[in-house]
């Protein structure tokens, strides 16, 4: 079997600040998705998730990062989706982040520098600002984009959620070890597993 070599590189400047993260924080509408809400007739909220961030997130846990997600919206799919993820810290309909992060992170015994957080408007803004390392989709608004320590060159529900998982296991020395270790284990991966 030939072992792969990450090509995966970031600015040394983000290892630094990623090196010490313990959990990261992750925004739902316009991070985990690309903002739009499809909103049927009996009032349903549909929203569409990206396979990479999905997976991206599954690789932060394996790789000790607990993944946690505050959303100022509640949905049965998002809820459905954190369930498939396997992602058990999460905070729904939440008008002030800051009030839902506090509490997780003292359970969790994680403080603001060994926290990193996507986020892309402004509701994110009191959790970017004290983050540790804080990460912006392409499509963020310029307030959050100014205030981010890295920009993800995708946008949020394609892909950009994965950058920062990638980004955070670069920083922390884990993410070869993954890789080496997926490349051991996906032939016996269980049908069905949920990306």
């Amino acid at each position: 079997m030939r072992l792969l070599v990450p090509t995966l590189t970031f600015p040394s400047s983000l290892k630094q600040l990623g090196s010490t993260i313990r959990a990261a924080i992750f925004d739902v509408d316009g991070v985990l998705t690309d903002g739009t809400l499809f909103i049927s007739e009996a009032g349903e909220t549909l929203k569409a998730f990206h396979a990479l961030d999905g997976h991206g997130l599954k690789l932060l846990a394996q790789g000790g990062i607990t993944p946690i997600v505050i959303t100022g919206r509640d949905s049965p799919s998002v809820r459905r989706r954190l369930k498939d993820l396997g992602v058990t810290h999460a905070v729904f309909g939440a008008h002030d982040k800051l009030a839902a992060a506090e509490p997780l992170m003292a359970q969790l015994g994680v403080s603001w520098a060994e926290m990193a957080v996507m986020g892309d408007d402004w509701p994110d803004l009191p959790l970017l600002v004290r983050a540790g390392l804080a990460v912006a989709p392409a499509n963020a608004h310029a307030e959050v984009k100014a205030v981010a320590h890295h920009v993800s060159a995708l946008r949020g529900g394609q892909g950009a959620a994965r950058e920062c998982c990638d980004l955070l296991l670069w920083a922390t020395g884990r993410y070869e070890a993954l890789l080496q270790g997926h490349l051991q284990t996906l032939d016996t991966t269980a049908a069905g597993a949920t990306r």
